[in-house]
């Protein structure tokens, strides 16, 4: 990464101060409220009557399950013009990498145009003609190959572009905002799932994200982040009192969000992540996995927080890999989530289950872009695992200093 201290000279210039969250009266003062009920509580002077583009799906809720979309069109301060969707479409009902269409939203009549259908999944400029300002508000969920983060940094800099303000209304991270864990992506393995040099678990907001990456990597948009009002790092998901919404089709819980910066290193490998089951990102097998053999190796390991259960699983006729099929596989409980270390502990079993099944055992072309770099592949087929983890151990530790200058809470 480049230095942060001289980024931070540049910030006045390519980014605004957080927008503050309004004073609330005494009996909601300890409440946790999305970026979204505090922006609409009193709108910045600069943006009333502004046109106003919307990237944003099913998760862009507020308290009390209102879309930002209704929200936003009948605000008298705004005029909605253009929503745009990301991976999963506007309702997330789509699975991953499914293309979807351009389409108007019944409700509002609003033009719905698809960024991932687009060249590069960020917004053209056809699709910001009549905006004003583009407003952001999708759910993050803790790890670094989450795509809609990449849709906020292409969707930065085609604001930055077109001269127009890029407005970040903040929600919680999910899984909490201090714990930090595995290597920063190497920027020649940047993709669609992991575009800047952040951990694998980053332990940052939304608008702490956009923050870094419009400082330190040179967006320069006119930025400004709604923070959501009383929320503490320490705090996960299910204590912020925020209403639950599945972020996608295939992660279904707080649960799966705890083991998800791991487990999904599993779509790099011909073992299944768990899609087609009941569980995904809890579990994973394969029709050759002796899930008894190994659940019972990783638990004399002791890892902190976790116990792997040998279970049996039927696969959907739809999934991906092993279709149709009920497949042994193993399912990581949670014992202590503040312990409990989803990457190393996902790189560990899929070392363990490559030990034992050798033959059957294989990486697919995707493993480099979700782990960010060749050097687990390596480290595995090399035997080296252990040592390449305490190095990632170091790197996090360094990143959960380097990052204090953009963290808003």
């Amino acid at each position: 990464m480049k230095g942060f201290l001289p980024a931070l000279l540049l910030a006045a210039s390519c980014a605004q101060a957080p927008v503050p969250a309004p004073p609330v009266a005494p009996d909601t003062a300890a409440a946790v409220r999305p970026g979204i009920e505090v922006f609409l509580a009193d709108v910045p002077a600069a943006l009333r009557g502004k046109r106003v583009g919307l990237i944003t799906n099913h998760t862009g809720i507020d308290r009390a399950r209102t879309p930002d979309i209704d929200l936003i069109a009948r605000h008298p301060d705004l005029k909605l013009v253009a929503l745009l969707a990301p991976e999963h479409g506007i309702r997330g009902d789509a699975e991953a990498g499914v293309k979807i269409g351009d389409a108007t939203d019944p409700r509002t009549g609003v033009p719905i145009h698809s960024l991932y259908q687009a060249e590069d999944r960020g917004p053209t400029p056809e699709m910001l003609r009549e905006v004003d300002v583009l407003v952001y508000d999708l759910q993050e969920v803790g790890g670094r190959t989450w795509t809609y983060v990449s849709t906020m940094a292409l969707a930065m800099k085609a604001a930055a572009r077109k001269g127009i303000p890029f407005v970040v209304l903040d929600r919680p991270n999910p899984i909490g905002g201090e714990i930090v864990e595995g290597a920063l992506l190497d920027p020649r393995f940047a993709s669609f799932v992991g575009m800047y040099p952040i951990p694998a678990r980053h332990g940052m907001t939304v608008g702490e994200l956009a923050t870094l990456f419009n400082r330190e990597h040179g967006i320069g948009a006119e930025l400004r982040v709604v923070r959501a009002a009383n929320w503490r790092r320490s705090q996960w998901f299910e204590e912020t009192g925020l209403p639950w919404v599945n972020p996608s089709p295939n992660l279904r819980s707080p649960a799966a969000l705890k083991s998800y910066p791991g487990s999904v290193y599993f779509e790099g490998t011909n073992i299944s992540e768990g899609r087609g089951t009941d569980r995904p990102f809890e579990q994973v097998g394969a029709p050759w996995l002796d899930a008894p053999r190994v659940a019972g190796i990783m638990n004399a390991k002791r890892l902190p927080g976790v116990r792997f259960e040998a279970v049996s699983v039927p696969v959907l006729p739809t999934a991906a890999k092993y279709p149709g099929q009920a497949i042994p596989a193993i399912r990581f409980a949670i014992t202590d989530r503040q312990a409990y270390r989803p990457v190393r502990t996902s790189l560990l079993l899929v070392d363990e289950i490559r030990r034992q099944h050798p033959r059957d055992f294989a990486w697919t072309r995707t493993i480099d872009r979700l782990t960010g770099s060749d050097r687990v592949r390596l480290a595995i087929e090399a035997g080296r695992l252990l040592p390449l983890l305490d190095e990632w151990d170091r790197q996090a530790a360094a990143f959960v200093e380097s990052r204090k200058p953009f963290l808003l809470y």
